[in-house]
């Protein structure tokens, strides 16, 4: 947390017009912002949050632990969720107002000219089209009921509470919230998890590559042995038959692609969850943890709560996003659940002849459904733009090199759907067997949830999965359709209405992927399944988080050593790179080759493979491998055309025979200048450990304009490939670390904090702790002595 010297001068520099013009230009229109005394930034860091807030739903009280996660206490729900909603805004809102401004297409009304190109992008998707289809299938719904009084309260707060320091930097005003805002969030939410090109980037890569190169590079299964539902698995076990593949490819512009590819969610979001049953604990319960990878921001992408409704019997904590009413992750008094991503591949692409306002789809000439949108440009030029759809969704078209691309995109979570509803549910659930009904509704993202109660473990995976057919054979999704000729095309599916989910062709609840009551399970975005009874997706994790989970798992249980939460920490803090247990023989075999590196090579040579921060190692081994990585594809691609987004994942390369066209025939020597490469970075920047690298870097979205709203950089281990996961330059890794146990106290821990004013001492009380492998109670009991919020006085 910055010292009070730090937030002085912050302060100091904020009031005094400390920012001046070469940080902030004048046509951001911020400079009158900082007018000491009377400025929107003034006025913004002098209010304070009222202990007292009027309600229409009734009386509810709000009370803070020592780490700022409010403790929500009411009679009823809707009393419950207006608090929640306030509270939220009250930490949250310009990051609320960030994210549905972002999916509608609407930032640059805020920010301006820099973020044009992302708002075309958003508003050619129609996410707020998407958003409010699903809004229509939650109408009449308690879901609905709770999210109007969610937004009650958010709005409560905008009217009357300090407005958010970034709102009075970026100096514009937030509007009211909706119901559709929240689903707005969902979506950005469901898109970050789904959402991808990656169809078209194979596409790219089969015209250009030579075959046995693509089928080696990007086709080949990853052979770790390590899928989540292994051969042998115990309990009930479903959805595992196999199916006929039938992969095909398209000539696709890389141009197109890579713009395409700058508004598409960062390729290293995954997760890692494991559980393991009674029979292996020392409880005799259940014992559940989990980390989902996400961005690492300021403030973090969750935000912790607890709800009590005394007369719902409601008593729930957990993490949700901003912006949506209910605990996503969490625990309530019967069970605990979390989710990581399964890969599912959910997106179809589709070309089309097209002339003027009309494409040709299944050999007819149709009118495109268009709109003309206005984007909106703080201190610039307002843009027109034409958003198109088509039978399939959207229809996204941009000029590139003087000649207009196009792709037709479907997503699932274009249509209405629910997981809002199943969300809620899952709150009020009393076992598995209510889950497993919640679980039904969760219609996007695709995911591998994991439930425990304090009987049985629960693995499953949920999410809409289109099946495609071909002559009616099932057949693979990692192909472009063409539209005009009528190909692909998902029955029963509506974009941007309502979808027959049942009657349409998706893989049916009960035939996908799961198993009821296993000894322990363990996931970390590796294939779900080796011959799954419908095709799932193709892009999956490298493995090596997915190997190490079940290695930790098959040593405790094989041991007959019971499993309790301490054991479960110590998993989720494991360091262990199987990356540099596959490589470092190699480089070691390589010495005589490396000239200058002694003092690195001996490190290696006595290293256990751990990527922790006082370790010579580790730093010797990660600006090596990715000096290897250069090394290896760099020439190749660039011949191609290509840069390192398109790069084959890391399984690639570790499995690569030494004697690999890519490495001209000698591994050997690529190592070599690697390593001469790792060295010379080190001793040019003076570094001496792991930790002198790599540290918490997680900035504000005004780094750029004002440092100090930044985090402090703390050493820190892991790396983007082991399960205590942090992604180099952490910009992502565990955004939220849960271990949940019936019979024990259970545990979490944020990236930073709950509050998002720089001014709070919660803005980051929980970074060092996060840093260092450390946890807080994640508590049930409501504080004696916290701040309190009374809600009431102003009763329907």
């Amino acid at each position: 947390m910055p010292d009070d010297t730090t937030r002085r001068a912050f302060l100091g520099a904020l009031l005094g017009g400390g920012v001046g013009a070469a940080a902030l230009s004048p046509a951001d229109g911020l400079l009158d912002s900082f007018a000491p005394l009377s400025g929107r930034t003034w006025e913004s860091t002098r209010g304070a949050v009222p202990d007292t807030v009027a309600s229409q739903y009734g009386e509810a009280t709000v009370t803070y632990d020592d780490y700022h996660v409010p403790h929500v206490e009411a009679d009823s729900e809707a009393a419950a969720y207006f608090a929640v909603g306030y509270v939220q805004a009250a930490d949250r809102l310009f990051g609320m107002d960030l994210v549905r401004r972002l999916m509608d297409g609407r930032l640059s009304a805020a920010v301006g000219e820099q973020t044009v190109e992302s708002d075309i992008f958003h508003a050619k998707m129609d996410f707020r089209g998407a958003a409010e289809a699903s809004a229509e299938a939650l109408e009449g719904t308690r879901t609905e009921a709770m999210t109007e009084a969610f937004a009650d309260g958010v709005n409560a707060y905008i009217e009357d509470g300090p407005e958010p320091l970034e709102a009075a930097l970026a100096g514009y005003d937030i509007d009211e919230w909706a119901v559709v805002d929240s689903l707005l969030v969902g979506a950005q939410i469901s898109w970050g998890l789904t959402g991808s090109f990656e169809t078209l980037r194979r596409a790219v890569l089969r015209d250009r590559l030579d075959t046995d190169d693509y089928r080696q590079l990007y086709e080949a299964p990853f052979d770790h042995g390590a899928p989540i539902i292994r051969k042998g698995t115990t309990g009930e076990v479903q959805g595992v038959d196999g199916f006929p593949a039938s992969p095909a490819a398209e000539r696709v512009d890389s141009s197109f692609v890579d713009w395409l590819a700058a508004h598409e969610p960062p390729a290293w979001w995954g997760s890692n969850h494991w559980a393991v049953g009674g029979d292996h604990t020392e409880s005799g319960s259940p014992v559940l943890a989990y980390d989902p990878h996400l961005t690492l921001m300021v403030p973090p992408v969750w935000y912790e709560q607890r709800i009590t409704v005394a007369n719902e019997d409601v008593d729930v904590r957990g993490a949700g996003f901003p912006g949506i009413p209910f605990v996503i992750v969490g625990e309530n008094q019967h069970g605990a659940w979390g989710f990581t991503n399964v890969g599912a591949d959910v997106v179809d692409h589709y070309t089309y002849e097209t002339d003027g306002d009309q494409y040709r789809y299944d050999g007819e000439w149709r009118d495109f459904e268009t709109e003309t949108r206005t984007i909106e440009v703080s201190g610039g030029e307002d843009r027109d733009i034409e958003v198109r759809k088509t039978v399939h969704g959207a229809f996204v078209d941009r000029e590139i090199d003087g000649e207009t691309r196009h792709v037709g995109v479907a997503w699932t979570g274009m249509s209405g759907t629910r997981e809002s509803e199943a969300i809620y549910e899952f709150s009020k659930t009393e076992g598995v067997d209510d889950y497993r009904e919640a679980l039904q509704k969760m219609d996007v993202p695709t995911q591998n949830a994991l439930y425990v109660d304090d009987e049985q473990v629960y693995y499953k995976t949920t999410g809409k999965i289109p099946i495609r057919r071909e002559d009616g054979e099932v057949i693979d999704g990692n192909r472009v359709f063409d539209g005009s000729a009528g190909e692909g095309g998902w029955e029963g599916f509506e974009p941007f209405g309502q979808s027959d989910w049942e009657g349409g062709e998706f893989i049916p609840f009960e035939e996908k992927s799961g198993v009821v009551d296993p000894d322990y399970i363990g996931t970390a975005n590796q294939r779900v399944v080796d011959d799954p009874t419908y095709p799932i997706g193709f892009e999956y994790a490298s493995g090596f988080r997915g190997m190490r989970v079940y290695e930790r798992l098959d040593d405790r249980i094989e041991s007959g050593e019971p499993v309790d939460t301490d054991f479960m920490a110590s998993v989720q803090r494991d360091t262990l790179d199987i990356r540099a247990r596959k490589l470092v023989p190699a480089i070691l075999d390589a010495r005589d080759r490396i000239d200058g590196a002694d003092q690195w090579l001996d490190a290696l040579a006595d290293w256990d493979y751990r990527m922790e921060r006082d370790s010579a190692a580790a730093l010797a081994f990660h600006r090596f491998y990715d000096a290897f990585r250069e090394a290896t594809w760099a020439d190749d691609f660039e011949e191609l055309g290509l840069d390192d987004g398109w790069w084959p994942q890391e399984w690639v390369l570790t499995e690569l025979p030494p004697d690999d066209d890519f490495f001209d025939g000698d591994r050997a020597a690529v190592i070599a200048e690697a390593m001469a490469t790792a060295v010379e970075e080190i001793e040019a920047e003076g570094w001496s450990v792991y930790g002198d690298y790599h540290r918490t870097t997680i900035d504000h979205q005004f780094s750029g304009q004002v440092p100090s709203l930044n985090y402090p950089r703390y050493p820190t281990d892991g790396s983007g490939f082991t399960l205590f996961n942090t992604r180099d330059g952490l910009s992502a890794g565990s955004s939220w670390r849960q271990i949940s146990s019936v019979d024990e106290p259970s545990r979490s821990i944020l990236p930073g904090g709950q509050s998002g004013s720089v001014f709070s001492e919660h803005y980051d009380d929980q970074l060092r702790m996060w840093a260092d492998g450390e946890y807080k109670a994640m508590s049930f009991e409501t504080p004696d002595d916290g701040d309190t919020i009374e809600f009431g006085g102003d009763e329907e």
